[in-house]
C-alpha cells in the first residue's frame, strides 16, 4: 500500500481536515492515501459533504460488521451490557445495518455498485471501472452522484 503521511489536529470526533487551523494541542499523522475516498477527497475531486456521506456508509458498513470474517473473533465480551447509548452490541449492529441498507437503497440501483466498490471494499476507482467494464475516468462522476444522495440519506449539509 502506497503511504502519503500528513499530519492533522487531533479533534473530538477524529482528525481535522487540511484547511483548518494549525494543529496547536495534539496532532495524528494520518495516511491519505488509505482509501480510495480519501485520496479523492485529499486532491479535491470530492467535496467535504461527500466524502462525510462516504466516511458515514463505510461507518456503517464497518459497524454492520457485513464483511466476512476471515478468522475468528478476538473481541472482548463486555460484562456490564454494552455502551451508554441503551443498545446491545447486537442491536447497534442491526442499526447500523439498517442505515447501511437505506443508504445503498437511496443511492439508487444504478449508482450503488461502484459505490461499494470505492467506499466499502476500498478499490480504486479506475479497478471499480474495470471491474464493472465501464469506461475509464467515467467512475467519478457516478461516485459522486452516489455520494450525493447518499448525504441526503444521512441528511448531512
Amino acid at each position: 500500500m502506497r503511504r502519503e503521511l500528513v499530519e492533522r489536529e487531533l479533534t473530538a470526533v477524529g482528525p481535522k481536515r487540511a484547511g483548518g487551523a494549525r494543529a496547536t494541542k495534539r496532532s495524528v499523522t494520518v495516511n491519505i492515501a488509505e482509501s480510495p475516498l480519501t485520496w479523492l477527497h485529499a486532491r479535491g475531486h470530492l467535496d467535504d459533504r461527500q466524502f462525510d456521506a462516504g466516511e458515514r456508509l463505510r461507518a456503517d458498513y464497518e459497524r454492520a460488521q457485513i464483511a466476512p470474517s476471515i478468522t475468528m473473533r478476538w473481541d472482548p465480551v463486555r460484562v456490564d451490557g454494552g455502551g451508554g447509548d441503551g443498545l446491545t452490541s447486537s442491536e447497534r449492529q442491526l442499526a447500523a445495518k439498517a442505515r447501511f441498507d437505506g443508504a445503498m437503497a437511496e443511492s439508487g440501483s444504478g449508482l450503488k455498485d461502484v459505490l461499494w466498490r470505492v467506499v466499502c471494499a476500498c478499490e480504486g476507482l479506475p479497478d471499480a471501472e474495470k471491474a464493472l467494464g465501464w469506461p475509464a475516468r467515467s467512475g467519478k462522476l457516478v461516485l459522486k452522484l452516489a455520494l450525493d444522495r447518499v448525504a441526503d440519506f444521512y441528511r448531512i449539509k
